[in-house]
């Protein structure tokens, strides 16, 4: 009876250590992978919301400059996107003077701007390797040169918006909320423009560039959260 039951043991010992060695790696390489983010968000002006909102894709970014930049304007547009039909919402709820109602179809015409922008820096992003086997390093500095415009311009618009809603009369506790959103949304923008200009200055194989992370024009088109 000892005898079996320890070789039912030993069998059991075999199964976990199996297990054990299989894991392990995979677990190693998501925590370098996780660090591959963390290191690059200390260069950002907002680290600990760079952080947060990347770590989570750490497995699929596999500690690429671009999968990181993609993923970082991936997670800004739709911020931003989340917060324009917080501001249309908001504009149909409370009852706004003339003048407050122009400010608000302003900041949510400065919203929209930033999500174009933004959409466009995406896309442009996955054109990437195509414009490398085309045209080289200098199509490809022209190219990151155009998207760090794009993301500059969408943070400013953010910046007028928030100027446009210290003009609104509404409820404290509701403006206050609103604004948080706004200034989480050009916070996410400057990570973002942050670890694009990163990517650019970052060392690349030309012959094999990379597959974006997921289908921009999918996600944006069907409003489905790359989470």
């Amino acid at each position: 009876m000892a005898r079996k039951f320890s070789i039912y043991a030993l069998i059991f010992l075999v199964i976990i250590l199996q297990l054990s060695s299989y894991f392990n790696p995979c677990s190693a390489s998501n925590g370098s992978h996780k660090e591959f983010i963390r290191n690059s968000c200390r260069a950002t002006s907002y680290p600990k919301l760079c952080l947060k909102s990347l770590a989570r894709h750490a497995s699929k970014i596999r500690g690429d400059p671009k999968l990181l930049a993609h993923t970082a304007l991936n997670a800004t547009f739709f911020a931003a996107k989340s917060t324009s039909r917080l501001l249309r919402d908001m504009s149909r709820i409370h009852r706004l003077k003339t003048n407050e109602e122009a400010a608000m179809t302003d900041c949510v015409a400065d919203i929209s701007d930033s999500m174009q922008k933004l959409r466009m820096s995406i896309e442009e992003m996955d054109r990437e390797g195509d414009r490398v086997r085309a045209g080289g390093s200098d199509v490809l500095r022209v190219q990151m040169n155009d998207i760090q415009m794009w993301v500059n311009t969408a943070l400013e618009e953010e910046e007028t918006c928030m100027n446009a809603l210290a003009n609104i009369k509404i409820k404290a506790k509701m403006k206050n909320g609103v604004r948080r959103r706004i200034v989480k949304v050009a916070h996410l923008t400057s990570n973002a423009l942050t670890l694009v200009k990163s990517f650019a200055l970052a060392p690349r194989n030309e012959k094999l560039p990379l597959k974006p992370l997921f289908s921009s024009r999918k996600y944006i088109e069907e409003g489905l959260l790359p989470y």
